[in-house]
């Protein structure tokens, strides 16, 4: 059971990152919209650096699904949507490195999953999978930083995952405030 100590978007409170993914389709205007609402994150100098990648259809779902690793695919395999999230490391306007990009991709990808959550889907952000086999499979230049793959869907049912992760198919725990917020002037 989680414990809010302080009243929160109600979004935030309920989202988590499941495994158990039904297999029924996602409508396309929801996805799109989860991918609008990751467009409006804030960036450096306003640059969005993000792209994704999305696998709709049986083709590109396989082509993605070769490059995430074994364990992620015992779970992966089943959402029906496959997002794959890049960060452009340098910046459009002046070709000088972006040392912020993964930072506010990271960000798209929070308001993403958040609308997410609003229309009743499931997601779950995973680093598991070869960024090698994936550049060659769909020709990525190289400068193109590979950072995750989200899985989206509807909930499924947990009794239908691999048993190695039904015990942990719940929210996790967080850290309590103490261990992640100090004070500039308490640790100088």
């Amino acid at each position: 059971m989680r414990d809010f100590k302080f009243d929160i978007n109600e979004l935030i409170k309920e989202r988590w990152s499941p495994k158990a993914f039904s297999s029924e389709p996602v409508e396309y205007e929801d996805i799109m919209a989860i991918i609008e609402a990751a467009s409006y994150a804030p960036s450096c100098f306003n640059e969005q650096p993000w792209e994704f990648l999305v696998a709709f259809d049986e083709e590109e779902l396989s082509i993605t699904r070769q490059c995430i690793n074994e364990r992620n695919r015992l779970w992966a395999d089943k959402a029906p949507v496959l997002i794959v999230v890049s960060a452009r490391p340098i910046f459009e306007k002046n070709e000088k490195p972006n040392r912020w990009a993964a930072f506010d991709t990271g960000t798209a990808w929070g308001y993403m999953s958040l609308e997410a959550e609003k229309r009743g889907l499931i997601s779950h952000a995973m680093g598991g999978f070869s960024r090698k086999k994936l550049r060659e499979l769909i020709s990525l230049p190289e400068e193109t930083h590979l950072l995750a793959i989200i899985a989206v869907g509807k909930m499924g049912k947990k009794m239908e995952l691999d048993e190695m992760f039904r015990d942990e198919e719940r929210p996790n725990e967080r850290k309590p405030l103490e261990q992640v917020f100090s004070r500039i002037k308490e640790i100088g």
